[in-house]
């Protein structure tokens, strides 16, 4: 995967029918592509803290990989959660890494507008809620938690690009299973 420096690179309209093919939806709100795979396809937006509406959206780093969010789905399955709380809990190097990470998130967010009392991303910072949302941090800014999960589930094992001109690749491992929609979907409009 490949980082792509704070704040990101704009999604255009072919980088949003990628993202939105991947989602197995329209890409809605600004978003920012922040960490490409291996293809050069987006494998992780940054999403703008205020939809058009003006809606408030604080999950500011998106996952969009297919193969990524199935991973990181069958690790949250695997009861990997509470092995990483555990962690969290028992070891203050981790804990102290995790509440910069926290810092380090909520200070993006807001520079790009501030969400009063909105919470952070992947229980961050006391707890471990989402591993999606903490793995994309790791793969944006970095995430201690977030690099549990990429040393739990990489390499991912992608055998190509998995949208080809706006559509998901035919027979694309990451879309196995689920036609072409993305079972990750977030809990409000955003990504």
């Amino acid at each position: 995967m490949e980082r792509i420096p704070w704040p990101g690179a704009p999604a255009d309209s072919r980088a949003r029918a990628t993202i939105g093919a991947q989602l197995g939806r329209d890409t809605r709100g600004e978003v920012a592509i922040v960490a490409r795979c291996e293809y050069g396809l987006p494998a992780v937006v940054r999403t703008a803290p205020r939809l058009r509406d003006g809606t408030p959206f604080p999950t500011l780093y998106y996952l969009t990989c297919p193969m990524a969010v199935r991973a990181a789905g069958r690790l949250e399955a695997s009861g990997a959660m509470r092995d990483y709380e555990r962690r969290l809990a028992e070891d203050a190097d981790v804990r102290g890494a995790y509440e910069d990470a926290d810092e380090r998130y909520r200070a993006q967010r807001d520079s790009l507008a501030v969400l009063p009392d909105a919470p952070s991303a992947g229980g961050m910072p006391g707890r471990v809620k989402c591993l999606h949302a903490l793995y994309a941090h790791e793969l944006a800014d970095g995430n201690p938690i977030g690099a549990l999960v990429r040393d739990a589930i990489e390499p991912l094992g992608c055998p190509g690009p998995c949208v080809t001109d706006g559509e998901p690749a035919p027979g694309h491992p990451g879309f196995a299973g689920k036609g072409h929609r993305n079972r990750h979907k977030p809990r409000k409009e955003g990504a």
